[in-house]
């Protein structure tokens, strides 16, 4: 053994046990000098035909191994859990955890000195990285990449932004059915993920702006070869981590969450964004809370892509991509470490911005004070979260009378009732849709339009929700409201009819009833009954965190990095 690694106890010893999982590893052909004490890659790896998303990382692992072997190290992929955002009920988020245990016990199981998380579907980064957070190996991200950009007569097409305003318009008669189903070929081009500023590119972009994956990983398109390129160029440095002993612990500061907020601000990014990086945050133990969240807030709107602007990532990337969104917000960053080893600043060195319509200089920004904005009041005492940037500026101050949905079902039958008792004025209330009462707190808090408003032209009204909304999704929608309704909330509390005031500006979301009302509301508020009564659900509403707090599993938060001392044979 050339160094004293991790991969020691189990490939180097000279006993049985030594030589039951070397000989066993052997029968893939693998000769004697891969067992020489060279670094151990894990590369972790959420393909799966179910997770359209990830369809190309089976071809990027070869590209990481490429790179693992030419920088002498000894790669090994392994499965975990996938999951596809579009494909996945009752939602993906009540998975993430369960995804980060997956990897968690994964990578402290087998015997790896580093490991390459392959994701890119909206909830397998952010799991990924919790689950290698908490054993604290050398870690770095590849994300999948984004899809070209969607085409339909000669118009370019967002994943799921112009899904939902097409929608919106045939139900407003602006459409015809047939055209809207004919979009749907066109939409979905190529392998990789939403080709909008969603989640999925927006986690791929915050890993770069917090170090936690090379340059460029963030706006990559997926079949480009640069990608491949990439993924060859990050197997080579997770072996130069080992050698460093460069972990996770070492560049999650507070710091690098700071610049992801940021970031975050001026990409337009996703709401759900808030929701990952205050699990994240749990899991390394940096005290991260939704005050950390509000200094976003004066942060401009830089980028103009879907659904806060016109264009898409494919343009995102051709215009420069994260590194040119750093430089222009440089003055802003913290000085922060990454995978490479040196500051964050490095990432944006010599950057250039080669179209200004798709990314906009900071003192010439698309929207000013445009990040996202944390609201409280008696509506939610922990906090809840509004996205001025893909809102309606005149919603944004607001007092209306609430029309509530009581569950998603209720909603799914009255939406589009000719007689719903709602104007352009009204705000709309969606009830149980939080992290237990779901459960796992679903993408449905952009609540539809009802048809009778769609019709006469309306196209954004103001909705309240403990739910989350796609991060292709738009509209003034407060969001993650907590507590939750289904945990005993103030929300669960709104009746039809109430007033309800809204100040981004001033960070309000107040319910207008009196403390005595709503003292005599809750005597007679009933919890709902569980829906899941066994199996992971059961475990996972017993146990998750609210919206505040990053709605991670109690138990799962903070790490263990103690070595696995005992044998299985």
């Amino acid at each position: 053994m050339s160094k004293d690694r991790r991969n020691r106890s189990w490939y180097g010893m000279m006993d049985k046990d030594g030589f039951i999982r070397r000989s066993w590893m052997k029968n893939q052909g693998f000769p004697d000098h891969a067992f020489d004490g060279r670094p151990v890659i894990g590369i972790c790896n959420t393909w799966s035909e179910l997770t359209p998303c990830n369809s190309g990382l089976r071809e990027l692992a070869e590209g990481v191994k490429r790179g693992v072997w030419e920088a002498g190290g000894f790669p090994v992929e392994f499965p975990v859990m996938s999951l596809g955002e579009t494909q996945m009920k009752p939602t993906a988020m009540l998975f993430r955890n369960l995804l980060a245990m997956d990897v968690e016990e994964s990578v402290r199981a087998y015997g790896m000195d580093g490991v390459v998380l392959l994701g890119g579907c909206d909830k397998t980064t952010p799991g990924q990285l919790m689950g290698a957070a908490s054993v604290d190996l050398p870690s770095i991200v590849v994300s999948a990449g984004p899809m070209l950009n969607g085409k339909w007569k000669g118009r370019d097409l967002g994943s799921g932004t112009d899904v939902r305003k097409f929608a919106t318009a045939v139900k407003a008669g602006e459409m015809t059915l047939q055209d809207f189903m004919a979009t749907e070929s066109g939409m979905s081009r190529s392998r990789g993920v939403c080709m909008t500023m969603g989640t999925a590119s927006t986690m791929s972009s915050l890993s770069e702006a917090m170090g936690l994956s090379l340059p460029m990983n963030g706006s990559l398109p997926a079949v480009d070869a640069r990608r491949m390129a990439l993924a060859h160029m990050t197997g080579k440095r997770i072996v130069e981590m080992v050698e460093e002993d460069l972990k996770p612990s070492d560049i999650l500061t507070k710091e690098s969450f700071e610049n992801a907020i940021l970031a975050n601000a001026a990409l337009g990014g996703s709401t759900n964004a808030v929701m990952h990086l205050l699990a994240l945050a749990g899991r390394v133990g940096v005290d991260l809370t939704m005050e950390d969240i509000e200094i976003g807030g004066e942060i401009p709107l830089l980028v103009n892509c879907m659904p806060s602007g016109k264009y898409l990532m494919e343009d995102f990337c051709y215009a420069g991509g994260v590194p040119v969104v750093l430089k222009e917000i440089s003055h802003k960053l913290r000085k922060a470490n990454t995978v490479m080893g040196k500051d964050i600043s490095h990432y944006y060195d010599g950057a250039e911005c080669y179209n200004r319509d798709v990314i906009y200089a900071f003192d010439e920004p698309r929207k000013p004070a445009a990040g996202l904005r944390v609201l409280r009041g008696n509506l939610a005492p922990n906090g809840a979260i509004v996205k001025p940037s893909a809102a309606s500026d005149h919603l944004l101050e607001h007092e209306g009378e609430a029309y509530v949905f009581e569950s998603i079902e209720e909603l799914k039958a009255n939406i589009d009732r000719d007689d719903l008792p709602v104007t352009k004025d009204s705000i709309l209330v969606l009830k149980n849709c939080g992290p237990k009462g779901y459960p796992g707190m679903p993408e449905v808090g952009d609540m539809p339009i009802p048809a009778k408003l769609a019709k006469e032209g309306v196209k954004d009204i103001v909705r309240v929700s403990d739910a989350r909304m796609s991060g292709t999704a738009f509209g003034t929608v407060i969001l993650h409201v907590a507590p939750e309704a289904t945990a005993g909330g103030p929300i669960a509390l709104v009746q039809t009819g109430d007033r309800i005031k809204v100040s981004a500006s001033t960070g309000v979301l107040e319910l207008l009833v009196s403390a005595e009302e709503m003292e005599k509301r809750r005597a007679a508020w009933v919890a709902p009954e569980p829906y899941y009564t066994r199996g992971y659900a059961k475990l996972y509403v017993d146990h998750v965190l609210q919206a505040d707090k990053g709605a991670d599993l109690d138990f799962l938060v903070g790490k263990d990095t103690r070595p696995v001392t005992r044998e299985s044979h």
